[in-house]
């Protein structure tokens, strides 16, 4: 019988994975990998791209659980997030931060210059190579459950629909927010909706375009082109002045309230009315669409109630509630009717 005792078992390769061993299998120097395992900017893409890769094949991680085990709890979230100067990124982030507060966590942010798979999984490989509990992706973007890596046994939460099944998730319902948006105006009368989309690289701004279309393909409408921004008001503005003209474009859901902004403001600026000859509507609901004249009529995501469950989702996995991967909390969103939507006028075409 052969000897199956402590010298002869294979080593396994995946727990036991160093840095130096992703140096060689990535043809890199030491050095090198280790930059690329504290997220450091100092290395080429390229480079990048095949540490991450051997990292990935190798199954290196940090064993942060058994310091932990010695220590105890770090009391840290680890937050990745892109752009925050958007509205969703920084009110979903003040919600997470007074709600991990109550927790007794405190939080480590990294903002990813792009949502790019490379740049988030960077940031990820950075702040697990720290001390931190649970990790909570606010937007992975192009990401997907197979292409962003993340480390094994390690609690996470993600703000991003398509990473249900994988991770617990925490999203605006921004199909049915879209849909209450274009059914709206459609009621008032107008024959069709045009479209102020985001970049077309965020998920939020497809899912939204999405439903814009199936709203509309839905109740028999023609579907116009859609008309691009990049969140800004500057793009907006830019996106009004070329429309401003068309006496066709007599309704706008626009993607999000800062391009609504912008929108208006062109509108103004050229003599076209809101809502007198023009509707719009905005998304998210910010601070100051209550105060604009026309006030906004716009669509209201809850981003206190977003960073509330992606912190309780997050600490229930952190304490050992078990498995939560399947959860998927789907927020619903407002519609807030104010003036700057009305029947279409009949100079217009209707």
């Amino acid at each position: 019988m052969a000897n199956t005792g402590p010298t002869d078992r294979v080593p396994d390769r995946r727990s036991r994975a160093s840095l130096l061993e992703v140096a060689r299998a990535a043809a890199v120097s030491p050095q090198t990998a280790s930059r690329v395992a504290r997220g450091s900017d100092k290395v080429r893409p390229e480079t990048r791209e095949r540490v991450l890769a051997a990292m990935a094949e190798l199954g290196y991680s940090p064993n942060h659980a058994a310091r932990a085990l010695r220590v105890g709890s770090f009391g840290v979230i680890g937050v990745i997030a892109h752009q925050l100067n958007r509205t969703g990124e920084s009110r979903t982030i003040e919600a997470v931060v007074e709600a991990a507060g109550r927790e007794q966590y405190s939080i480590s942010l990294v903002d990813v210059e792009t949502p790019s798979t490379a740049d988030v999984s960077a940031a990820v490989h950075r702040l697990t190579h720290q001390s931190i509990d649970g990790l909570m992706i606010i937007r992975a973007e192009d990401g997907t459950p197979p292409t962003l890596a993340l480390p094994p046994g390690l609690p996470v939460v993600v703000s991003d629909s398509r990473f249900v099944g994988h991770h617990p998730v925490v999203s605006t319902d921004h199909r049915g927010g879209a849909r209450l948006a274009v059914e709206h105006l459609l009621v008032l009368g107008h024959r069709t909706v045009h479209h102020l989309a985001g970049p077309a690289d965020s998920g939020s701004s497809r899912v939204r375009a999405e439903a814009w279309r199936h709203a509309l393909r839905a109740a028999g409408r023609e579907v116009p082109p859609v008309l691009r921004g990049d969140w800004s008001p500057e793009s907006g503005y830019a996106v009004g002045r070329k429309v401003a003209g068309d006496p066709d474009v007599t309704a706008v859901f626009a993607a999000n309230d800062e391009m609504a902004v912008g929108l208006m403001a062109a509108f103004a600026d050229a003599g076209v009315a809101v809502p007198g000859d023009v509707s719009v509507v905005g998304f998210d609901d910010v601070a100051l669409a209550g105060f604009l004249r026309p006030a906004l009529t716009t669509v209201r995501q809850d981003f206190t109630v977003i960073g509330l469950n992606l912190v309780d989702l997050l600490v229930r996995q952190i304490r050992g509630e078990g498995s939560l991967d399947d959860e998927h909390l789907l927020v619903p969103a407002q519609l807030v009717i104010r003036s700057s939507t009305a029947s279409p006028a009949p100079h217009r075409r209707p």
